[in-house]
């Protein structure tokens, strides 16, 4: 089918939508975004549920992602439930399922992939107006009642922190399901240090269906159009109608204007907002939706933290409720009782696996017991007294160091963020730490749990360049230090140096018998299995931190026999501990 619009018969669709497709959407500068628009068949003015996203609107989950799709559907059949799932796309709302509620569901590919043409450069200031502009066209529609509310995973959750902060004015309401809030600390950078999620990801999952790539032959099913738009542009036009994504990142190692510009001021976003985020989560979004929760302007605000994969509980009928009843709420003005609920909704995780829900007045938690655990370097312990005096030394790239509690005496639980304050030296002028707490069985079994990409993740992680250690003291709290990352003081070899870092928050309840434990060491998390998990959308083998990695051999030391040049040694890092040197951690226990 070549025409630009079609209207499908809503006789012959599900749920007797009607489906325009490619609808043109003209920008300010002369480009046309495409849109899909799944509206009831009956005429009238509905509120509108809009996604705008890189990911080719005519793709569905099941060819794109089938390994997600796969395995979200044998272990969630309530996914399916009331829908054909013909009208499925990664990430975004399934208009089987909203609208015979009454909604309408706008689906637009973001300038320069899918459908859309234009230069592809992701969260710039150009994107957002683009967004800005697609929220206003929405509740201008003969079909929209003025409402727009916005709903999406990772990528349609990210930037609708962004283009909440311009407050178009038919903006009514937010839905943000595991989205960053913070480009450096949260997308590329963790702790200062390079990770290559995000140049993996856009070379897998946004270059392969850029518009005009006519390699990707395939169609949507419902019009035989391509995914990637009508244009067929050469290799060397492709590259010239993009960002050089890695690129950029590696340039800009530091906070500077460049992450600004993709950074909004959370302060003046002021429209009623769900943040929906992941235990399993860090890496990306965890961190994100937390921070983006206390950040925002917002009167009406609720923030809500689940397990399982990173999409499912979007789709399953536990996540599609909550929604319903939000955007019930605020977007059709029915007095639903979702005014009242307490502003944190909670999935406490438990050692099994199991999920306990709760809710409570506040993040962090009100009756948070924030409780210190010294590191004693001498008897590898964490204890609540401050030891003697000790160090230990361990290599960058090597098994690195823990430390263990005393096994629990009762069921304890942990929710909320932590921090680590270390006393180091290293042998050279730099040291990147990477902290894991880690949970282990009273036979010493390591106990993890399902990540939100990972199957076999940590309790929580956090990390720190200690070349860029220094601290903003009016951001920071105990709990959650911040660092401005705005410049790098490399380290006088063998001196001591005090640093604190950030651990992303957590949920754990471990029963009596159980161990909790923090990991000190110089690379990424790593589980020791034989067992191989990958999905079809990432390049790795998961094997505890999922694909947020940071082995970028320009930014991370590598073993002497490596060949690669330029990349700095490894260091040698000696954790101190004791009273001149009281490193610890802090752990959110709530009681039972």
């Amino acid at each position: 089918m070549t025409q630009d619009t079609e209207t499908i018969d809503p006789a012959i669709t599900p749920h007797r939508m009607t489906i325009d497709w490619d609808v043109p959407i003209a920008m300010d500068d002369g480009i046309v975004l495409r849109a899909d628009v799944f509206r009831p068949a009956t005429v009238g003015e509905y509120p509108v549920l809009l996604s705008y996203g890189p990911y080719a609107k005519g793709l569905p989950f099941q060819v794109g992602y089938p390994s997600a799709w796969e395995k979200m559907v044998a272990d969630h059949p309530d996914v399916e439930h009331g829908s054909s799932s013909a009208y499925q796309n990664w990430e975004v709302a399934d208009p089987e399922q909203w609208v015979p509620h009454g909604y309408v569901c706008v689906r637009v590919d973001a300038r320069g992939c899918g459908r859309s043409p234009g230069f592809l450069n992701h969260f710039n200031a150009r994107e957002t107006q683009d967004f800005h502009d697609c929220v206003e066209w929405a509740g201008e529609q003969p079909w929209s009642n003025g409402k727009v509310g916005l709903s999406g995973i990772s990528y349609y959750a990210m930037n609708q922190w962004q283009v909440a902060a311009t407050n178009p004015s038919h903006l009514a309401a937010l839905c943000i399901w595991e989205g960053a809030s913070d480009w450096y600390r949260e997308l590329t950078h963790h702790g200062g240090i390079l990770c290559t999620f995000a140049t993996h990801w856009y070379d897998m999952q946004v270059i392969p269906v850029q518009h005009g790539n006519a390699t990707d032959a395939r169609v949507n099913p419902h019009t035989g159009q391509s995914i990637t738009g009508d244009d067929v542009l050469s290799a060397a036009e492709l590259r010239a109608n993009r960002v050089d994504y890695g690129s950029d990142i590696e340039r800009h190692h530091l906070e500077d204007a460049y992450y600004t510009e993709r950074t909004p001021d959370l302060s003046r976003i002021t429209v009623p907002l769900l943040s929906a985020g992941n235990w399993g989560g860090a890496g990306l979004h965890l961190r994100g939706n937390v921070e983006g929760f206390l950040g925002a302007g917002s009167q009406q605000k609720w923030l809500e933290m689940h397990g399982e994969e990173h999409w499912t509980h979007y789709y399953t009928a536990y996540g599609r409720d909550l929604q319903r009843e939000f955007f019930d709420h605020f977007l059709k003005g029915e007095d639903n009782g979702w005014d009242a609920r307490p502003p944190v909704i909670l999935q406490v995780r438990s050692a099994d696996g199991t999920f306990t829900p709760r809710t409570a007045a506040s993040w962090p938690l009100p009756e948070t017991n924030w409780t210190t655990q010294f590191l004693d370097a001498n008897a590898g312990t964490l204890t609540p007294d401050v030891p003697a005096a000790a160090e230990i030394a361990f290599d960058e790239l090597g098994d690195g160091v823990t430390f263990a509690i005393e096994p629990l005496q009762a069921d304890t639980e942990i929710t909320g963020p932590a921090a680590a304050k270390l006393f180091i030296s290293s042998d050279i002028d730099e040291a990147d730490l990477f902290v894991v707490l880690r949970a282990f069985t009273p036979d010493g079994d390591e106990v993890t749990f399902r990540g939100a990409i990972d199957p076999h993740a940590p309790v929580a992680q956090g990390w720190l360049r200690a070349s860029q250690r220094k601290l903003d003291p009016a951001k920071s709290t105990p709990a959650r230090p911040w660092h401005p990352h705005d410049e790098t003081e490399p380290l006088v070899p063998r001196s001591v140096y005090e640093l604190d870092v950030e651990i992303w928050p957590t949920s754990l309840a471990l029963p009596p018998g159980c161990r909790l434990a923090v990991t000190v060491q110089g690379h990424d998390y790593e589980r020791p299995t034989d067992e191989v998990n990958r999905l079809s959308n990432f390049k790795n083998d998961l094997r505890g931190s999922g694909p947020f990695l940071h082995d970028d051999p320009s930014d991370r030391p590598q073993p002497p026999e490596s060949s690669i040049a330029g990349s700095r040694p490894a260091a040698r890092i000696t954790l101190h501990t004791g009273a001149d040197h009281p490193s610890h951690v802090l752990l959110p226990v709530i009681p039972r």
